[in-house]
């Protein structure tokens, strides 16, 4: 009879037994930098918010720990599987994701908050299944679309599949509702149909009816109606749906070339809303200045061109187009949360990767910096 790790090992395939200072530093040195400054940040952010809450500073500081901790030994294991192991998830992180995501709404098990059904309780722990099911998803995609490049050319054959699957992931992710990662699920898909070959054409085209679906969800609903509304001009609802971004216009302002200095920010002290999770940026952007925010987009800048750079020199079409995916999965995420703090684009509600505070977040942005860091060591071991 077989014992436990052994049947592990042959379901997972072989694992490359890897050494840490083997892992790609240009990969894990900038994620860790910007774990170590969100660990900084949530301290930071979250010391009178705790005394309020709990009665304890440290309460939440205490949990980002814990799931950094969670975090590391789930990208441990993702970065030794072996490509034949990758490939073994493909379906159970999918199922997986699907489950949750319907589990959602089963009374006692979604939990509701801000009128969004968002969150699954666990025992004594909260699970956002729209983490696990944009990483899942860019798993599935990987797969997909490897088996059909020679036919891409046609849209029947490529792009089109590729919608059908996705579509209903969407829809439960929208039906939450959560309008942001409905679009990260969106411009994922398209990420990864473009990196796949699919013709610039049909992309284009699914890409305007994408953009007119979205369009007409981002007005369905009175609140998001607000939301677009405080965007174009936020001093119209200083008080209401435009507060948080004048708070973080704020803070940004307040920080100037060089901020204020570390724990010296006055946006963080129940003025910004969600500062440490989806708005902790304008608090970097504060404390740490306009450099600061250039070194932190600077740190996302090398994730993407190392990430890209591995999915170049992979010669596995599954391969290359997970590393594509789980790049964009990290960069974009933090692209479109700094352009929402800046006012670039309407608010969305998503974290900053490895930097905002959340158990689900972090785990999954480890979980892709591990799978990162499994693929760029690939070329090493052939």
């Amino acid at each position: 009879m077989r014992s436990a790790g052994e049947y592990f090992r042959s379901w997972f395939g072989r694992f490359e037994a890897v050494a840490w200072p083997q892992l790609d530093p240009w990969l894990y040195l900038p994620a860790a930098t910007l774990a170590v400054l969100g660990l900084l940040m949530v301290l930071n952010t979250t010391y009178f918010l705790g005394l309020e809450k709990t009665g304890d500073a440290f309460h939440f500081f205490k949990l980002q720990l814990c799931h950094i901790a969670a975090g590391l030994a789930v990208l441990a294991l993702l970065s030794q599987l072996s490509l034949r192991g990758l490939r073994r998830l493909v379906a159970p992180l999918m199922v997986v994701a699907l489950v949750m995501l319907v589990a959602l709404w089963i009374p006692g098990l979604g939990v509701v908050r801000g009128g969004a059904r968002r969150w699954l309780r666990l025992g004594p722990l909260l699970a956002e299944p729209s983490e696990l099911a944009k990483f899942a998803m860019v798993f599935f995609l990987a797969d997909l679309l490897s088996r059909r490049q020679e036919r891409m050319n046609a849209f029947a054959t490529g792009p089109l599949p590729a919608f059908i699957a996705v579509g209903p992931l969407a829809l439960l992710i929208l039906k939450q509702p959560d309008f942001g990662n409905t679009v990260m699920v969106v411009m994922l898909l398209f990420a990864m149909l473009f990196a796949a070959g699919a013709r610039l054409k049909h992309l284009g085209a699914a890409g305007g009816g994408a953009l007119a679906v979205l369009a007409l969800q981002a007005v369905a609903k009175p609140y998001r109606i607000r939301r677009l509304s405080a965007f174009l001009d936020p001093w119209q609802a200083a008080r209401g749906a435009g507060f948080q971004l004048i708070q973080s216009f704020i803070a940004l302002g307040a920080g100037g070339g060089w901020g204020v200095g570390l724990g010296a920010g006055r946006q963080k002290m129940f003025y910004l809303p969600q500062a440490h999770t989806d708005f902790v940026f304008a608090v970097v952007g504060e404390e740490f200045g306009l450099l600061g925010a250039i070194i932190v987009l600077a740190l996302f800048g090398a994730i993407l061109m190392r990430g890209m750079r591995v999915a170049h020199e992979e010669p596995d079409p599954f391969a290359s187009l997970l590393a594509v995916g789980l790049t964009a999965l990290l960069t974009l995420q933090a692209l479109v949360n700094m352009a929402v703090v800046i006012g670039l684009v309407p608010t969305k509600g998503l974290p900053l990767p490895f930097l905002s505070y959340g158990g689900t977040a972090m785990v999954m942005a480890m979980a892709a910096l591990g799978t990162l860091l499994a693929l760029a060591r690939r070329p090493a071991v052939r």
